[in-house]
Formats: structure tokens, C-alpha cells, sequence
């Protein structure tokens, strides 16, 4: 057997201009979709009523003219740089296995939520009405069924806190300039600045839904889990709500610039 051919294969891939170009489209994909959710949970900081999640984004994608075919490109740039990450897993190179694999797994789990992304662009191109926050409820209940459920729905969520405080790091020490040639002069500074808000505004939200996923666990309440909506719905009942969703909105719209600019910049 040659247990050289996967990472041959993906070498090629990633050599075909064709197939970069399309990966690079994923992160137009990402930054259309984090800010539309910033601009909504604007909307919803100054007291409007939207989803702002990922599926209220696609959803007001789909309600624009041409919208769903705007959704058909953006699930394939989604499922492009899903393939492409899964290739950069398997040409991950460390002496360390224990590196090696943790880079691979790193690589795969991005792998994994571009593609989640990529079909939910899709399923909502096709008509159907999803609900990341019903879907997330509804998962949290299943998991609570089972035995040992609220354990492990306390381990998703610190997974879930884990990777929130991993963006909040690479946005206080710039550490994402590892996947970006960030350019010299004004134009670096504005990404650097887009990178630095948008990565902790998206930490402090994968935060505040870890602590919801954990909440539901120890209360045994499936309801009180959620994704991202639920999050900032719980963050507008705090001293203050409405202006830290506000910060948070602002740093999607960031995020969401600054994955326009890592399609030109990421190391690729």
C-alpha cells in the first residue's frame, strides 16, 4: 500500500490555480456571511428584530434579487476551502506526531465547519427553513438524553470556550499574520486593525455560547443552549447589553472585511 499517495494527491491539488482560486472564494464566502450577521446584530442592538446568526444571514441573502443564486456561490466557495483545508491536514509536517496530528486535527476541524457552512448555503438555496438556534436546542436536548449527557455537553462547551479564547489570542497578539502576508504601509494597519477587533469580537462570542452550552448542562435545560442568536439575546439582557451587542456587531462587520482581505492575502 502506498501510504504516500493521500499526500501526493493532495500536493497536486494544491498546486491547480483553479482550485486555489475557488479556496480563496471561501473566505469571500466567510466575509459576506460574518457581515451580514454583524450589520443584523447591529440591527438588533438598537432594538430591531432579526436572526443574527449564520442562518439569518444566508436567509437575507436569499431574500435579495439573485439572491439564490448568490447562495449556490458562496456554498461553493464554503465546500472549496473545506476540500482545500482537508488537503493542508494531510501535508501538515511536524517531527512531533503529537504536533503533527494536533495541526492535522486543527486543519480538519476548520475543514469540518466550512462544510456545515457550505450545506447550510445550499439547503437554504433550495428552500428549506433552518434555524441554527432551534437546531442547536434540539441537539443539547438529545445530548442531555443520553447518559452522560451533561457531561458531554459540558465538554463541548469548554470546546466551544477553548476555541473563543484561541480568537481572542490571535487577535490581541496578531498571531493570524501566520495565515496572511499582511501588506506593508496603510493597507497592512487597516487589516491588522480588521484582524485585532473583528478575531476578539468573534471570541467573545464563541465564549458567551460556551457558557450557555455549559448553563444548559448543569440547569438540564436544552432550551437554555443556543447558538449565536441566543448569545447575543442573553448579552442584551445584561447591564449594558445593548452597546456590548453593538461591539460585537461592529467586530463581525471587521471580521467579515477582513476575510475579504485574507482572500487575497492568505498563505495559500
Amino acid at each position: 500500500m502506498d501510504t504516500d499517495a493521500p499526500k501526493r494527491v493532495a500536493r497536486e491539488a494544491t498546486t491547480v490555480p483553479w482550485f486555489r482560486g475557488l479556496a480563496r472564494l471561501g473566505y469571500v464566502s466567510s466575509g459576506i456571511v460574518h457581515g451580514l450577521i454583524g450589520a443584523i446584530a447591529l440591527i438588533v442592538a438598537f432594538g430591531g428584530d432579526a436572526v443574527s446568526d449564520q442562518t439569518g444571514a444566508l436567509r437575507a441573502i436569499a431574500a435579495l434579487p439573485l439572491g439564490f443564486t448568490l447562495l449556490w456561490v458562496i456554498a461553493a466557495g464554503f465546500f472549496a476551502l473545506a476540500v482545500w483545508k482537508i488537503a493542508e491536514g494531510v501535508l501538515v509536517y511536524r517531527d512531533n506526531p503529537l504536533q503533527r496530528w494536533g495541526g492535522r486535527v486543527g486543519q480538519w476541524g476548520q475543514a469540518a465547519v466550512f462544510a456545515v457552512f457550505g450545506t447550510v448555503a445550499g439547503a437554504i438555496a433550495l428552500g428549506a427553513q433552518l434555524s441554527s438556534e432551534r437546531a442547536a436546542e434540539a441537539l443539547s436536548g438529545g445530548v442531555l438524553r443520553i447518559p452522560g449527557g451533561t457531561f458531554l455537553l459540558i465538554a463541548v462547551g469548554i470546546g466551544v470556550g477553548i476555541t473563543g479564547i484561541s480568537f481572542l489570542f490571535m487577535g490581541v497578539r496578531r498571531s493570524y499574520r501566520s495565515q496572511v502576508s499582511v501588506p506593508e504601509g496603510s493597507l497592512g494597519r487597516l487589516v491588522d486593525t480588521l484582524g485585532i477587533v473583528g478575531f476578539i469580537a468573534k471570541g467573545v462570542a464563541l465564549v458567551a455560547i460556551a457558557v450557555l452550552l455549559v448553563v444548559a448542562a448543569v440547569r438540564d435545560e436544552a432550551r437554555t443552549a443556543g447558538g449565536l442568536d441566543g448569545a447575543l439575546g442573553a448579552l442584551l439582557d445584561l447591564a449594558f447589553g445593548p452597546l456590548l451587542v453593538g461591539i460585537i456587531g461592529i467586530g463581525f462587520v471587521a471580521y467579515g472585511v477582513f476575510c475579504f482581505f485574507r482572500a487575497r492575502y492568505a498563505r495559500m
